[in-house]
């Protein structure tokens, strides 16, 4: 690329608490009547104090562990001074300079992404604006959620490195089980920051924030659009402003809304009605005990599944990025260690066998890797399995369905579909290999799908090279 580009995320997601994070309020702000769930405290009435929300300060706690973050033994919560129509009191309570966490790592495809710092703070009210009025209106349910802010250094250098971050990360938020991080329901935003500078240059370029980005696939098309409309700029030997930019989705295009020189002075200063946080004095949290609670997490699960188990890079991710395939994947195949694990992930994601209770899920593949039934007859009666919730094994006895493994039978059914296919064979003995699977696959119909695969396809190739 002609020119280089450096990029930062900072991602903030509600937390799932049972209440909001200064009042009792319960935390639901969605599918719920406006101004429902709303207190003195969370609308910002004079005269009311916050009470920060404990579980929402060890969750944010447990989410830098897992990014091997280091927790600050003192911290504080600060006063975020502007104004907006959805912030009731004028300001928000976030944190300045004494961050929960700061420092950790995230590797995305074998690149370590440095983490500046993991914050908390208090969401702001919601904003709707009927079409064709000139009002909008305000409604404060989701003022006063709990929201943990991640920022990272400017590490990432393209599009596909920063949606694979966002992905990793919001699988991190919910498999410690803290955040749906559901992007289209606005529980996961994203900020991305760019600027553009030629690789030999030490400085970076102007700075550029664009704002609230609500999907992973409109974080990369920001970026890349942002690195074609700066590289625009920077060819015609003009310099890129420092401003603040939102998405437009529908145009596919970023639009500006201030200059950074107009930005906010926030003049943060320490929250007066909340009192410095020391882990070591006050017992409120054992950082050690919150520590040794994290689960297995998602980039772990992947480098076993593909490392140690030996799943291709695809099944791996697909059963990582579904925290219950993996799950069910991982309970399949601790009670039977003889079956292959290629084999209960390729039902898992193909077939939706996840569905089934565990125990007809074993017999069902326990029959498979025995031989005793073939894929396609296993396809066949899971319908059924499912519906009248019957096991495999009795199924199959009751119906007198299995494998035919006689070699004699196979080898008669064989020498049937090589006479009667003779372009086919010679196909085959011309080098197109292809022609073998038409053979399988004529031998099987013949047996109505009975026969074992492999015993067809190693006496189809013995007979072709006799032949």
């Amino acid at each position: 690329m002609k020119y280089e580009p450096t990029i930062g995320l900072e991602i903030h997601a509600e937390m799932k608490t049972r209440t909001k994070m200064f009042c009792g309020c319960a935390n639901i702000s969605m599918d719920n009547e406006p101004n429902k769930n709303i207190c003195p405290v969370c609308t910002g009435q004079p005269g009311t104090l916050p009470v920060p929300n404990k579980k929402a300060i060890e969750w944010t706690i447990k989410i830098g562990s897992a990014l091997g973050c280091e927790i600050s033994i003192l911290s504080k919560f600060d006063r975020k001074n502007y104004f907006y129509p959805d912030l009731p009191k004028g300001y928000q309570i976030s944190q300045f300079d004494l961050p929960f966490c700061y420092g950790g790592k995230l590797d995305i495809n074998g690149k370590s992404i440095r983490i500046r710092r993991v914050h908390l703070e208090e969401d702001t009210g919601k904003l709707t604006h009927p079409k064709g009025e000139n009002y909008s209106l305000v409604d404060l349910n989701r003022a006063g959620t709990p929201l943990v802010e991640l920022v990272t250094e400017p590490d990432i250098n393209s599009a596909d490195e920063a949606r694979s971050f966002c992905q990793m990360y919001q699988l991190i938020l919910r498999y410690l089980g803290v955040s749906n991080a559901d992007m289209e329901r606005g529980e996961m935003r994203c900020e991305v920051n760019i600027s553009l500078k030629k690789p030999d240059d030490e400085k970076l370029g102007n700075l550029v924030e664009i704002k609230n980005i609500n999907s992973f696939r409109s974080v990369a098309r920001t970026i890349d659009y942002e690195i074609s409309r700066q590289s625009e700029i920077l060819d015609k030997g003009e310099e890129v402003q420092r401003e603040n930019r939102g998405w437009d989705d529908n145009s596919g295009k970023t639009v500006p809304q201030r200059s950074k020189e107009e930005a906010h002075e926030y003049r943060y200063f320490p929250e007066p009605d909340i009192p410095p946080i020391n882990f070591e004095s006050n017992n409120l949290i054992d950082i050690e005990e919150v520590k040794k609670s994290l689960p297995e997490l998602p980039q772990d699960r992947l480098s076993k599944f593909s490392a140690e188990i030996g799943l291709n890079k695809n099944d791996s991710a697909d059963l990582v990025f579904n925290q219950v395939w993996g799950d069910y994947f991982e309970k399949i195949t601790s009670k039977d260690q003889t079956i292959d694990p290629k084999l209960v992930a390729n039902w898992i994601i193909n077939e939706g066998l996840s569905s089934l209770d565990q125990e007809y899920a074993l017999d069902l593949l326990q029959l498979i890797s025995k031989g005793e039934i073939s894929g396609k007859i296993a396809k066949e009666i899971l319908p059924e399995i499912r519906e009248n919730k019957i096991m495999a094994s009795k199924l199959v006895a009751e119906k007198g369905i299995s494998h035919i493994k006689d070699d004699e039978m196979i080898e008669k059914i064989i020498n049937e579909v090589l006479a009667e296919n003779t372009q086919s064979v010679n196909d085959y003995k011309a080098g197109k290999v292809v022609a073998l699977k038409f053979l399988v696959g004529a031998v099987m119909k013949k047996t109505q799908g009975q026969a074992d695969p492999a015993m067809v396809n190693m006496i189809l190739e013995k007979n072709l090279r006799e032949g």
